[in-house]
């Protein structure tokens, strides 16, 4: 039974990768990269166990060096650690997954990742340009390659031990239905934009069935309106629990079977998004009873292309 005390300290076990995912993850989509090494650190010394990157944050190298600062200053130790990173849509083609993981890792200072994830089901015309547009400025997608195709090449980064688990991101359910009938190997994660406005219960239920970890961005909501954090219910319970609405929002995540990624290159916000503790569970049916409001902040799920750049609360 989850404590007060033992909440951010969740693991959830890979039931098709091995390890098990830290609950409280800290998302590393931070545009400079001394500030990215820095928050890495900071989040390592606070308690957080799991560090999200992707290749198209152009950080994995600051990334892999703040964990470098954190292993040499004896903060943890690399196996204490769950690393994901991510494929770009560029990269789908199956000739290139293994590259861009190996060029990950070297970024990253790793010889293996804990988890690797389709960073979208949208394949981009393949090349070193992360945005390719045409003269009207429109995406230019790559029809040459499915999604099953890139996926049976991710299987094969299992295979050859520089993965210990694969999953998708920026995925819908339609979608992930396809990818777990076709897989040999099959999705560990799945990592989406998920918080009180956005439950994505439908989507939920299919991962608990089929025994797939669902892992929210965005979780609280990154101050877009309407504002999550503002949200009379959330806040209501806050004053009642002697929480913030943040801590509130994220105890939420983990405690109905999701884990979370929260960013900030804050100190004091790292620490706030890392101290959850567990709701009684009049409030968790409270915030599913009474919140109301249904809101998609980012549109990548449509596109492939990011919707927004969050900010770094």
């Amino acid at each position: 039974m989850t404590t007060p005390d033992t909440l951010r300290d969740t693991r959830i076990p890979l039931a098709h990768g091995s390890g098990a995912l830290p609950a409280v993850g800290f998302g590393t989509l931070i545009p400079d990269p001394l500030a990215t090494r820095q928050a890495v650190k900071a989040a390592l010394e606070t308690g957080f166990r799991h560090l999200d990157g992707a290749e198209r944050y152009r950080n994995e190298t600051a990334v892999g060096d703040g964990m470098q600062d954190a292993f040499r200053a004896g903060t943890v130790r690399r196996e204490d650690v769950f690393v994901t990173t991510k494929l770009w849509n560029t990269n789908h083609r199956p000739e290139r997954v293994k590259p861009a993981l190996e060029a990950s890792l070297r970024r990253l200072q790793l010889d293996e990742i804990d988890c690797y994830l389709i960073h979208t089901p949208f394949a981009f015309q393949p090349g070193d340009e992360q945005d390719p547009r045409d003269a009207r400025g429109q995406v230019i997608y790559d029809p040459a390659v499915t999604l099953v195709e890139t996926w049976h090449a991710m299987e094969r980064l299992v295979d050859d031990g520089l993965s210990r688990a694969i999953g998708l991101s920026d995925i819908t359910l339609e979608k992930l239905r396809e990818i777990v009938a076709a897989a040999r190997i099959k999705p560990a994660v799945v990592q989406v934009e998920s918080h009180p406005y956005l439950p994505e219960w439908e989507l939920l239920e299919f991962c608990r069935t089929h025994g797939i970890v669902l892992q929210a961005f965005a979780p609280l909501g990154h101050g877009l309106e309407p504002k999550l954090l503002d949200d009379a219910v959330i806040t209501a319970i806050a004053q009642r629990v002697h929480k913030t609405p943040a801590q509130v929002a994220l105890a939420w995540a983990v405690q109905r079977g999701t884990a979370f990624l929260t960013t900030s290159t804050k100190p004091p916000r790292i620490r706030e998004n890392f101290d959850i503790s567990a709701l009684p569970e009049d409030a968790m049916q409270e915030m599913r009873d009474r919140i109301t409001t249904n809101v998609r902040f980012n549109s990548v799920v449509t596109t492939g292309v990011p919707g927004f750049i969050p900010g770094t609360r």
